[in-house]
């Protein structure tokens, strides 16, 4: 298990957040958990303490898409608990959806929490951790972002985004002794999910069901590993790994297979 003293995780209330979090205490850390629900917050902090009552739990509220707010929070952090050695981005939205009838907000506001509340976060850390000589920033992307697809024309163009930054901040930050990872999730079994699916169209559904639905606490898993192996792009199972590898020869075959999947629901709603 790595060995880690102080991690951040926005997004921590919940789903793969908390469920990394947990992890990381068994792995020794003090938790900082972020997020914009302060009764959903001090419900995971309690079951944090409950696990590793040994270990420092922090909460704080704070909206990842304000920069003047998150800037706060990331300083409250390391007032407190010091530099972290890893931040975790799990903060994130989704709201699926058909194109022409998403209005711009949706666009907007997805970009504001998925890419820039990442943006702010990282930017705030990543100057102390340079300071340090170490450290760990860990991007949750989404099998999304590796692939653009029906129904999530604001969330995936969000989280290519994140692939986009993750990239070139791996090669400029390395030397400076800062390791950078990305996560490529399939669907998961999370609040967010289930709030997505009450917008999600049934052609959505069809295609994301083929990868199946994994629980937050293997994702959180298949991350801590992915990290102890040194792993850039950290993909949980098979469909994800080959996408990530193999995405310029097999977009062509899955286009074609998707097409079918959303003719078929099409048949089915005439």
């Amino acid at each position: 298990m790595m060995k880690v003293e102080h991690g951040i995780i926005t997004g921590g209330s919940s789903g793969i957040g908390l469920e990394t979090a947990k992890l990381l205490m068994e792995a020794g850390a003090n938790i900082t958990l972020i997020a914009r629900d302060g009764e959903k917050l001090e419900k995971a902090a309690r079951e944090l303490e409950k696990l590793c009552p040994e270990r420092e739990v922090l909460t704080l509220v704070a909206d990842v898409s304000d920069r003047l707010e998150i800037e706060a929070a990331m300083m409250n952090s390391c007032d407190r608990l010091g530099t972290p050695d890893i931040l975790v981005i799990s903060a994130g939205v989704a709201y699926p959806g058909y194109f022409l009838e998403m209005p711009v907000k949706v666009f907007e506001q997805t970009m504001s929490v998925n890419y820039f509340g990442a943006l702010y976060s990282v930017k705030a850390v990543v100057p102390l951790m340079v300071k340090r000589g170490k450290g760990t920033v860990v991007l949750i992307s989404s099998g999304a972002g590796l692939m653009g697809l029906y129904g999530y024309a604001a969330y995936s163009p969000s989280k290519f985004a994140l692939r986009g930054l993750a990239e070139a901040l791996r090669g400029e930050l390395k030397p400076l002794g800062i390791k950078i990872a990305v996560v490529y999730p399939p669907d998961t079994d999370t609040p967010q999910l289930r709030t997505e699916n009450l917008t999600k169209p049934p052609e959505t559904q069809e295609i994301t069901a083929t990868a199946g639905i994994w629980k937050p606490e293997d994702v959180a898993e298949a991350i801590v590993r992915g990290l102890e192996k040194g792993e850039f792009a950290i993909t949980p199972g098979i469909e994800m790994t080959l996408l990530n590898r193999l995405h310029s020869l097999v977009s062509p075959g899955l286009n074609w297979y998707f097409d079918r999947l959303v003719a078929k629901i099409s048949k089915q709603h005439q």
